[in-house]
């Protein structure tokens, strides 16, 4: 753990144990984290540790809170049971970077002095880590995201940049799960506290003389539903003799003013028990203004009256905030809680219209709300913010009553911040990931970096366009964007023209030239254009400010990404970090595909130095082709040949190295230079050629194994005559060859056997086959690239091939070949695909101007009644 490989921090423990040390001696951490390991978040932790692994390419991802000990809440790729586990601080790695407060980047934890003892490297479980400390909002480390492979392995700066940002994410987490936990409670202590205070309802229709009582108030009377006669009289037979003269007093006083009624009385059961209620109502007036009904609410106050409680206590206990509103909107109770929410004393709210008191409470949610639980008569929950003087989130609860309206309400700010930063968190994680599978995914670089601006607008910026740098030097616009459709054509043209009028002092230029985040105001760059196009189109798209972002390779500087922004000076900081992450990865993706080019082009010239162009002997066309495994470099232990042999005769020659790797194609080069001089120096036949090839690998040790087939063709005068040529043939454990017949029918070689790979064993004795070919026939050999999957077996791939080769059985041979690979492999083998092809022209004909010139060495006699073919 090397102070060079860490981006941030203090300075390093000595030894985990010190760090364990460390986190113990400090207590409001472990507070801290007990306070946050909360179940409600292990879903969305298990969703990021698996983000972490598929987003750094880690087998195995843990995310641990640590207090006394460390506590592993989520992870991906750990063995099972690993989950809820508890470990000593001082027997885990996650102790250093949250001792540190920092990333601890470890390549190889076995050049660790402090890592060798750890459990899990000793069980060869870990052999690499990257480790990030998640920081609460007090600034206490409360836990850390790591990612780990069994193996070493190097780790970047956007590896450290991504898990940082994970990590940021898992403490949000942690923070929402505490944060929902509490206003849970806290909606359920006042909720428990309105049932607390056992309020029954009345309603007395005066012209009727009905009396109705809810079930609470019945059971507070000593009534039940069978004895309640729902009369006055009923009431009146309950009310303590001392009290009826007063309650009835304050009843007809209400009526007879069409006011409010207040009484507290005794209330006498059957059994003799006494009872203490306190009521309260109203007296509303009918359409000819008299007195029509009496509704109002009573409750027990017998426990509570000694210390002269009321409801309204309650309401000032509750720990949300509470107000009433008459009929006419109008405040009636504010409690203490209110108060403090509302920033505004009760003597100055009660009596005064909520309209009046908060205008911008209307037209919008709270008015929406409030007047469809008064029209409907059903309660109404909603959130909505209230701007200034507020500024806040507000939780609502409102209960529509014939007085008017109840609300509860709590303020939610802080949780919703969390929750948008948690949202904003997630975005940017899924944008990353996004970039990363375009990038990953895509055969070209430059497309795919070109195809960016899409995936940031309008994630990150209003507009953007992308730049990259030619082989030559020069940059070059090759992608942009705009949110705004109609704006896209001005983008167009401005991309089109700004690069020739952007000079040096530009952001786009310094950025180029400094490998360095370049932001500027949009006056300023408008100033520095001169008159012409570019100037007046960025006029015209007005963005406010822009950020020139370098696209940054290993050692140089490939391109930038700017972003424009319509409104405010600058994105928000961790923005303008996921939009530096996303350049970095199209940088990297870009220096990626030129590296590749270099070596494409290098392992291509390797190739044509080991693979050479075949001979053209007369009235025989021979046709060769070479693809590299699309995974692997253009090099590999495949080859093909063909030359003639002292005394005529053609050769054809297809092998196959095991292996797929440099030393591979070294020993490829190797064999191919033995076979040939053994051929072209004995005259021998190919059972012959194949034992010599043998005996001189374990003469030279070559220490290889490798599959070969060797094909000669023979034609004596007689069968010149007749126009028949035989194939000579033999086979050290390759697939054997396919003829396609002048009448395009695929002949099968049934009787084909392969003898012993080549490397096994000298003293293997190598048969050879004969067949006959009609002039006009064509011979393929091929390795088994060509026709091998990891879907299907080669039986699968040798039927496609047969069936291809009917299909194109009289096109030229070039063309037979090109379409073959095409059709079998689409140009991205899963290996390396060598193939040769020999077409035999009739002989009493002139040779095909398609086949080319006739090309052989002045060495090989011209003798037609040679038994050999050149």
């Amino acid at each position: 753990m090397d102070d060079t490989t860490r981006p941030h921090g203090t300075g390093p423990v000595a030894s985990t144990r010190a760090a364990a040390e460390v986190l113990q001696a400090d207590r409001s951490r472990t507070r801290a984290a007990r306070r946050l390991r909360l179940r409600d978040a292990s879903a969305a932790l298990d969703r990021l540790a698996e983000l972490a692994a598929r987003l750094l390419g880690a087998p195995i991802a843990q995310i641990s809170l640590l207090d006394d000990v460390e506590v592993v809440v989520a992870g991906a790729g750990l063995p099972p049971g690993t989950v809820g586990r508890e470990a000593p601080l001082d027997a885990t790695a996650c102790a250093v970077p949250a001792a540190e407060g920092m990333p601890v980047v470890v390549p190889d934890v076995h050049a660790e002095p402090r890592a060798t003892d750890l459990p899990q490297v000793r069980a060869g479980i870990v052999g690499s880590y990257l480790g990030a400390p998640m920081v609460d909002s007090d600034g206490f480390v409360v836990g850390v995201v790591c990612v780990a492979a069994p193996t070493p392995r190097p780790w970047s700066d956007t590896d450290v940049a991504t898990l940082r940002q994970l990590a940021a994410a898992a403490i949000t987490e942690l923070e929402l799960a505490a944060l929902r936990t509490a206003y849970e409670g806290d909606r359920l202590r006042y909720g428990l506290a309105i049932d607390a205070a056992g309020i029954g309802t009345f309603d007395w229709d005066l012209r009727t003389g009905e009396l109705t009582w809810d079930d609470r108030l019945i059971e507070m009377f000593g009534y039940d539903a069978e004895s309640f006669g729902g009369t006055i009289e009923a009431f009146n037979d309950r009310v303590h003799p001392d009290d009826l003269p007063r309650v009835t007093d304050a009843l007809q006083a209400s009526i007879a003013a069409l006011g409010d009624y207040e009484a507290e009385y005794r209330v006498v059961w059957p059994d003799g028990e006494t009872r203490w209620v306190q009521a309260r109502g109203r007296t509303l007036r009918d359409g000819d203004g008299g007195a029509a009904r009496v509704l109002g609410a009573a409750y027990d106050t017998t426990a509570e009256r000694a210390a002269g409680l009321r409801v309204t206590r309650v309401l000032e206990a509750m720990p949300a905030g509470f107000y009433s509103l008459d009929r006419e909107w109008r405040f009636t109770h504010v409690n203490a809680e209110a108060e403090r929410l509302l920033g505004r004393g009760r003597d100055d709210l009660l009596g005064q219209e909520l309209w009046t008191a908060f205008p911008a409470a209307m037209d919008g949610a709270f008015e929406t709300h409030y007047r469809e639980a008064v029209r409907t008569g059903k309660p109404v929950q909603f959130d909505a913010h209230y701007p200034a003087p507020l500024h806040g989130w507000y939780e609502v609860r409102a209960w529509p009553s014939p007085e008017g309206l109840s609300v509860y309400f709590l303020e939610v700010t802080e949780r919703r911040r969390v929750q948008d930063r948690a949202e904003r968190g997630a975005q940017r994680l899924a944008l990353l990931a996004q970039v990363s599978a375009e990038l990953a995914g895509a055969l070209d670089a430059q497309t795919a970096t070109a195809h960016l601006p899409r995936l940031v607008v309008p994630a990150l910026a209003d507009w953007c366009i992308v730049t990259v740098v030619d082989p030559d030097g020069r940059p070059r616009d090759v992608g942009h964007w705009h949110a705004d459709p109609a704006a896209r054509p001005l983008v167009d043209r401005y991309a089109g023209a700004r690069i020739d009028a952007m000079p040096v002092t530009a952001p786009l230029m310094r950025a180029l030239l400094t490998g360095e985040a370049v932001m500027e105001r949009t006056r300023a760059v408008v100033d520095l254009l001169p008159e012409g196009e570019a100037r007046d189109l960025l006029t015209a798209l007005a963005p406010e400010s822009a950020v020139a972002l370098p696209l940054r390779g290993r050692d140089r500087t490939l391109g930038v990404m700017t972003l424009y922004f319509r409104r405010g000076w600058a994105p928000r900081e961790e923005d303008l970090a996921t939009a530096q992450d996303v350049a970095d990865r199209a940088g990297l993706a870009l220096d990626n595909a030129r590296l590749y080019g270099q070596q494409q082009a290098l392992a291509e010239g390797l190739q044509r130095s080991l693979l050479t162009e075949p001979p053209e002997p007369d009235h025989a066309e021979i046709a060769v082709r070479y693809l590299p495994a699309a995974e692997a470099a253009r090099v590999g232990g495949d080859w093909y040949d063909a030359f003639l042999q002292p005394g005529g005769a053609t050769m054809l020659v297809i092998g196959d190295v095991v292996g797929h790797d440099t030393e591979a194609a070294a020993a490829m080069g190797q064999l191919r230079g033995l076979l040939r001089g053994i051929a072209t120096y004995s005259d021998a036949g190919p059972g012959e050629v194949l034992r010599g090839l043998d005996a001189s690998m374990a003469l030279l040790q070559t220490h290889v194994m490798a599959t070969a087939t060797v094909a000669r063709f023979e034609q004596t005068a007689d069968e010149l005559e007749r126009g028949v040529t035989r194939m000579r043939w033999a086979n050290a454990g390759h697939l054997p060859p396919l003829v396609i017949n002048p009448d395009g029918s695929v002949a099968e070689l049934a009787s084909w056997r392969g003898d012993l790979l080549l490397g096994v064993d000298p003293e293997a004795r190598r048969e050879e086959s004969v067949v006959t070919l009609d002039r006009g026939a064509t011979v393929l050999l091929f390795t088994d690239g060509l026709i091998e999957r990891r879907d299907a077996d080669l039986d699968a791939g040798m039927a496609r091939l047969r069936e291809a080769l009917r299909e194109l059985a009289g096109r030229p041979l070039d063309e037979v070949l090109d379409e073959v690979l095409d059709r079998l492999v689409d140009g991205r083998p899963e290996d390396d695909v060598a193939l040769v092809a020999v077409r035999l022209h009739r002989q009493d004909r002139p040779r095909p101007l398609d086949a080319g010139p006739n090309r052989v060495p002045d060495v090989v006699p011209d003798d037609p009644a040679s038994p050999t073919l050149r």
